[in-house]
């Protein structure tokens, strides 16, 4: 998927200092519109219900309501709204209590400009962006996952079930239609499926969810 305007930003972090700095970096590059700078998770519920806001730049701590507790809300209330954490933190227990919110991606401070831009866009698109040494810790983490509960997706047709498993791996389209000899488009249109079927948000919450239900690195059988 990809978007026909700026992406529109709203920065939640309770340094002013930082809000002014990301608002002039992100403000230079076309691809971006800062539409608002707040400083608590409250205020971004409220700029979310008070403007259309693609991306919210969310901090995880910050008095009052904090980033994942603000995550949850604006996903419940703006669907459309996509959430990236980015935080001074990259302990587990915040990486897995933001994307369990719903947050699209989690990255760090010392993000680079131009991978955070990035990952905006690709936020924005429909994709998920998370920092690589944050990856490898919470999968590493859910792979204590329970015995595998292939019921969770029994809603998924047969093919549903070979691009789920594709998608938990973590690979991408063109790597799924290879695998599968499937065109691109025709994997886009089950991935769209799966993750509506199993009410995902996108590729980063498929990959968690088969942790979570110790589907990853399964297999279909029959």
């Amino acid at each position: 998927m990809t978007i026909a305007h700026p992406v529109r930003v709203l920065l939640v972090d309770d340094q002013v200092l930082l809000r002014d700095s990301l608002a002039t970096v992100l403000g230079a590059d076309p691809r971006i519109e800062v539409i608002a700078g707040v400083g608590d998770g409250a205020a971004a519920v409220e700029a979310v219900r008070a403007h259309r806001i693609d991306v919210a730049l969310m901090d995880i701590r910050m008095p009052g309501l904090d980033g994942i507790r603000a995550t949850e809300q604006i996903v419940l209330m703006a669907p459309d709204t996509r959430v990236l954490i980015l935080t001074t933190f990259d302990l587990d227990e915040f990486v897995l209590g933001a994307v369990r919110a719903g947050a699209s991606g989690y990255l760090t401070k010392d993000t680079p400009p131009g991978r955070l831009i990035e990952a905006i866009c690709d936020v924005a698109a429909g994709s998920s962006a998370l920092a690589p040494g944050v990856t490898g810790s919470v999968l590493e983490y859910l792979r204590r996952a329970p015995v595998p509960d292939r019921s969770a997706i029994a809603v998924l047709t047969a093919r549903e079930t070979d691009v789920f498993t594709q998608l938990a791996a973590g690979r991408s389209n063109v790597e799924i239609g290879r695998e599968l000899h499937l065109t691109e488009n025709t994997v886009k249109t089950h991935v769209r499926a799966v993750l509506g079927k199993l009410c995902l948000r996108d590729r980063v919450h498929a990959v968690i969810f088969a942790y979570e239900h110790g589907l990853a690195g399964s297999h279909p059988s029959g």
